[in-house]
């Protein structure tokens, strides 16, 4: 899950939805899959959205079912609309990146194609936002887990 709003929302909210879910892989004794996870994600943030104490935060919702045996990302907003989504990115990075993520993403991309995409990405969002943000944290899911791949920094530019 990564998730991006106000300060106080993302970790409370990030918190409940990772320790409700856990919840049910103990009552359960099996794990949500992640389309099960993402619509009570969005029914969670739907339902506080019409309270007097609404979470403002946008995430995406990411995990690999094994029963379909394939990957799943949702992206859900802080109105509680959730959309399958192959790539997203959000917020002022997502402003600069998506044009470049709709061009180049293909399908069927390799492990190496998809980290030279996100160095294209984090290349332009070096080149056109004004905050310096120096390093980017990268993360495969597959059936195998949650992997972290080398960290993306800028090339070329000034710190």
């Amino acid at each position: 899950m990564a998730i991006s709003g106000e300060g106080g929302d993302t970790v409370q909210f990030a918190e409940y939805i990772a320790k409700n879910v856990q919840l049910y892989k103990i009552r359960n004794g099996y794990e949500l899959p992640p389309s099960a996870a993402a619509h009570f994600t969005r029914g969670t943030l739907a339902t506080h959205l019409r309270s007097r104490e609404p979470y403002f935060v946008n995430l995406l919702m990411g995990g690999f079912d094994p029963d379909q045996n394939e990957s799943h990302l949702f992206y859900i907003d802080y109105l509680a609309a959730s959309v399958p989504v192959d790539f997203y990115a959000f917020g002022y990075g997502g402003m600069l990146t998506l044009g470049v993520l709709d061009k180049e993403y293909k399908q069927d991309m390799s492990r190496e194609e998809g980290y030279k995409l996100l160095q294209r990405c984090v290349d332009e969002i070096k080149k056109r936002f004004i905050v310096n943000l120096p390093k980017f944290k990268v993360c495969v899911i597959s059936k195998k887990g949650i992997e972290d791949l080398p960290v993306l920094e800028a090339k070329g530019y000034p710190a």
